[in-house]
């Protein structure tokens, strides 16, 4: 019975994978527009960041969209099929749950936020009035 439901939920994310990635590029927002010097200094801030991410989670996706949204080039690193990122990620914040952000303020000091709402309020916080 256990390798059934195994087996069913594979399928189930090879078959809905490529639907979510698909509905993620049809239904992607509007980039803020943002003068030449303020994104260059939103892209020098987004250095700071990095996400970790399962490609077709649709956790990370709401969280993807919303970096479009608001113009952000944050790096994606993916904890499903990268061994390397998948141990940073569990060693950093103790779980490998996605989405994870990777923030390091100025002094090297590293914050691990997870749940979906609260990295959007984050980036919204943080981004959207700049």
């Amino acid at each position: 019975m256990k390798t059934f439901f195994r087996l069913f939920f594979k399928t189930l994310r090879v078959v809905l994978g490529p639907v979510m990635l698909l509905w993620e590029m049809i239904s992607r927002p509007t980039a803020l527009k943002r003068l030449p010097a303020q994104q260059a200094a939103v892209d020098q801030q987004c250095k700071d960041l990095a996400l970790y991410q399962f490609k077709t989670c649709p956790f990370c996706l709401k969280v993807r969209q919303e970096m479009h949204r608001l113009s952000l080039p944050v790096e994606r690193r993916d904890a499903q099929y990268d061994e390397k990122n998948r141990m940073a990620l569990l060693q950093g914040s103790g779980l490998t749950k996605v989405p994870c952000l990777k923030i390091t303020d100025h002094s090297g000091k590293v914050q691990w936020m997870t749940d979906s709402g609260t990295i959007i309020s984050y980036l919204r916080g943080r981004f959207a009035d700049s």
